[in-house]
C-alpha cells in the first residue's frame, strides 16, 4: 500500500467542521461542547461548522456518513473535528465513499471511537490525527491544559518534528457535566512518575498506527480497515491506549495475543502504550486501587509483547489517549523513538 501523506494545514480564521461520527453527545451534554467550540475560536483562531447529526443521539450511520462526506467535500473546510467518541462508528465504515476523501485529504481529530476512522484515513493514504476531540479535550473545566494545547496547536498549524516529554502532573479522574459546578475550576491532578521504557538500547524511525486497543479489536473481528499487507507495518511504531470502561489485564492480554496471532505485533519495532485511564463513574477506584490496576495492565502488555514482540522497544505512560494532558498523535505519520536518548518525536 501506499504510505499515508499528511494533509494540507487549516490557518487561524479557517473553517472547520464538528462531527459525530459515534454519538451525539453534544446533544446531551452541550457545556463541554459548547466551551470546546468557543475555544477553537478563541484560541485558535478557526471557526466552527456543526453538521446535521452533530447533537443528534440516535442519527442512523448513515445520516453520520452523510455528515463526513459533506465536511471533506467542502473545500472551504479545511479539517474536521469530532466532537467525542462512542461506540457505534463502525456501523458508519461502510457507507464511507473512500474515493471522495481520498480526492479531499484534510486533517482529521479524534480518539477513541474515532479510531475507525483514522484507521479508514490510513488505509486511504491520508494521515490522520489521534487526539483533539472538542468535548474532551478542548471541552475542559477550567481551562485548556497547556501540554494538550501546546501538541494540539502544532499538530494542527504546523509540519515537522515536535518532541514529545512526559507529563508533570496528570488527570484521569472526571466529573458530572452534567453539573454546572464542574466547570468552575480545574481537575485535580497528581504528579507524573515519568515513562518507562523496555529494551531502550536503539533508536526506532516508522510510522504510526494503532489508537484505542478496545476498538481496534472490533475492527478485527469485523475484519475491517486492518491492511491485508501487514509487511505495511514492518519497522512501524504501534501505539495503544485504553478507554474509560477499563478493560482488565487479561481482556488487555487476550487482545494483544489475538494481534499476535493474526501476525500485527512482531511486526512493529516499538510500541508506546498510553497512560492507563485508571477510573471511571462505573469503576471509581481508590488512588491504590489505580496503581494496581495501572500495573496489572502493564504486565500484560508486557508478557504479550514477550511472547509476539520481545526485542520490540517499549515506553508506557505516554500521555496520548483517555489522559489529561493528551498529546496528538499523528496516525500514519512520522515518529522517531531514541532509547538511548529517552526521546520521543513524532512529525506533525
Amino acid at each position: 500500500m501506499t504510505m499515508p501523506m499528511y494533509p494540507p494545514k487549516p490557518s487561524p480564521g479557517d473553517r472547520v467542521a464538528v462531527v459525530s461520527p459515534g454519538a451525539g453527545l453534544p446533544g446531551l451534554f452541550p457545556r463541554p461542547f459548547e466551551l470546546g467550540l468557543e475555544r477553537l475560536r478563541k484560541e485558535y483562531g478557526l471557526e466552527p461548522v456543526e453538521y446535521p447529526a452533530t447533537r443528534t443521539m440516535g442519527s442512523t450511520p448513515r445520516e453520520r456518513a452523510d455528515d463526513i462526506h459533506a465536511a471533506f467535500a467542502d473545500p472551504e473546510v479545511k479539517a474536521v473535528f469530532t466532537s467525542i467518541g462512542g461506540d457505534d462508528q463502525i456501523t458508519v465504515l461502510p457507507l464511507l465513499d473512500r474515493e471522495l476523501i481520498r480526492a479531499n485529504p484534510k486533517p482529521f481529530f479524534g480518539v477513541s471511537d474515532n479510531t475507525n476512522l483514522l484507521a479508514f484515513l490510513y488505509n486511504a493514504g491520508i494521515v490522520g490525527y489521534h487526539g483533539g476531540t472538542v468535548m474532551t479535550s478542548l471541552g475542559r473545566p477550567g481551562a485548556l491544559n497547556p501540554v494538550t494545547a501546546e501538541s494540539l496547536r502544532a499538530a494542527l498549524f504546523t509540519s515537522g518534528p515536535y518532541e514529545l516529554r512526559p507529563a508533570e502532573r496528570f488527570n484521569d479522574i472526571e466529573r458530572d457535566w452534567a453539573d454546572p459546578a464542574t466547570f468552575d475550576a480545574e481537575p485535580e491532578s497528581r504528579p507524573g512518575a515519568g515513562w518507562t521504557w523496555v529494551n531502550a538500547d536503539r533508536v526506532v524511525d516508522g510510522r504510526a498506527w494503532g489508537g484505542c486497543l478496545e476498538i481496534l479489536g472490533w475492527l478485527l473481528m469485523a475484519d475491517r480497515e486492518v491492511p491485508r499487507d501487514l509487511s505495511a507495518f514492518d519497522g512501524g511504531v504501534l501505539f495503544l491506549e485504553t478507554s474509560e470502561e477499563l478493560p482488565s489485564g487479561e481482556e488487555v492480554f487476550r487482545t494483544l495475543r489475538n494481534m499476535g496471532e493474526r501476525g500485527l505485533l512482531g511486526r512493529f519495532s516499538a510500541l508506546l502504550m498510553g497512560r492507563p485511564k485508571t477510573w471511571s463513574f462505573e469503576m471509581p477506584n481508590s488512588p491504590e486501587d489505580a496503581e494496581r490496576y495501572a500495573a496489572g495492565q502493564r504486565e500484560a502488555v508486557l508478557r504479550a509483547m514477550r511472547a509476539y514482540a520481545p526485542d520490540a522497544t517499549i515506553v508506557f505512560d505516554v500521555d496520548l489517549g483517555h489522559t489529561d494532558p493528551q498529546v496528538v498523535m499523528p496516525y500514519g505519520g512520522a515518529v522517531r523513538i531514541d532509547g538511548p536518548a529517552r526521546r520521543i518525536t513524532v512529525t506533525y
